[in-house]
């Protein structure tokens, strides 16, 4: 049975959109504007997307841009739902990656056979491509894998110990980092010396390469948060690979692709979400990256969430008292990660 995501603000619009769909044998999955929608995608991979263009929030064309960006959905077959007919509509949508559009009022009829049409053909490129695909992608990435993993083989490892200093926001790249140990805080600070976290690095991943490539100073610092062994790679050495060898500048283009899509989700959750739900999101990440025991400071698990220490001890506290989490010795350790996975915004 094929999954069907339906973006739409108007009830009435939506609700007779899913029960059409249904009632032809779709598995109908209802957003009720596109910040929703964009949530819905990424946890249950539709096979197509029904949106509306005009919402509240965030309209149809950014829905469709987050989900471009992202490799998990960016090849979902895509429609918009529209009352509008102005050609430059059209235009900005189908520059975007649209796939089609259904005019509002829409037809039955019209509507089954354009998403069938559209369904068809998805799945023609997929059983076209896969196979070839499948081992092109696996020789590649392995043969990019085993290039880095050569690149970091020998270099200097250098321990570190907790609050030590990687690099600055500002300053400009001596070496690439590899992480084979520990943990790493990415953080960005206000004119205030407030932080904000964008990212806790984990063993195996590589930083600063991002400003080695643009040949640009760091936009934000990197502090060890438990001790760490890390590898430093000399730019030289690293800049040769990439230009120099297409499966592992293809690495770091998907990593760079990435980068982007967890930066716009990320603006996305601290725009549109309550602290609860994203206080619940950055534990589930923390713990999707295999730290079960969530043992940061809470400073730091404040500067995740981009909230003040205080509303974050307080949310602690509340999902401790459902349930959800327990806390030993100032560790956070989830129960009902599924729970919390749904809570709503």
């Amino acid at each position: 049975m094929h999954k069907i995501l339906v973006i739409e603000d108007a009830d009435f619009v939506r609700e007779n959109l899913s029960e059409i769909l249904s009632l032809n044998g779709y598995d109908v999955i209802e957003a009720a504007n596109g910040k929703i929608g964009v949530e819905k995608a990424l946890a249950h991979i539709p096979d197509l997307i029904i949106c509306d263009v005009m919402m509240p929030e965030l309209d149809g064309y950014g829905v469709l841009q987050i989900l471009g960006n992202n490799q998990k959905t960016a090849d979902i077959p895509f429609l918009y739902l529209t009352a509008k007919a102005e050609k430059d509509d059209f235009r900005r949508g189908m520059s975007l990656g649209a796939d089609d559009y259904i005019s509002k009022p829409f037809d039955a009829a019209q509507l089954l056979q354009t998403i069938e049409r559209r369904l068809k053909k998805s799945e023609r490129l997929r059983q076209a491509s896969a196979p070839n695909a499948k081992f092109e992608g696996f020789v590649n990435e392995a043969a990019a894998l085993e290039l880095l993993n050569n690149l970091s083989l020998n270099r200097e490892l250098r321990h570190y110990q907790k609050k030590d200093l990687i690099f600055e926001e500002g300053k400009y790249p001596k070496f690439l980092y590899y992480l084979e140990k520990g943990a790493i805080k990415l953080f960005k600070t206000n004119e205030d010396g407030r932080e904000f976290i964008v990212r806790i690095v984990a063993p195996g991943e590589f930083l600063g390469y991002l400003p080695i490539i643009k040949n640009d100073t760091y936009s934000e610092s990197a502090v060890i948060l438990e001790p760490s062994d890390i590898r430093l790679i000399p730019i030289d050495d690293f800049l040769k690979l990439v230009f120099g060898n297409k499966d592992v500048n293809a690495r770091f283009i998907k990593l760079l692709a990435n980068h982007i899509s967890e930066q716009e989700q990320m603006l996305l959750n601290l725009a549109y979400n309550s602290v609860r739900k994203r206080v619940a999101t950055a534990l589930i990440a923390l713990q999707e990256q295999g730290k079960s025991d969530i043992h940061l400071l809470r400073d730091d698990l404040a500067a995740v969430v981009g909230t003040a220490k205080e509303t974050l001890v307080r949310t602690l506290s509340d999902f401790k008292s459902e349930g959800m989490i327990d806390i030993k010795d100032g560790q956070v350790i989830i129960l009902k990660p599924e729970k919390m996975k749904d809570l709503p915004n």
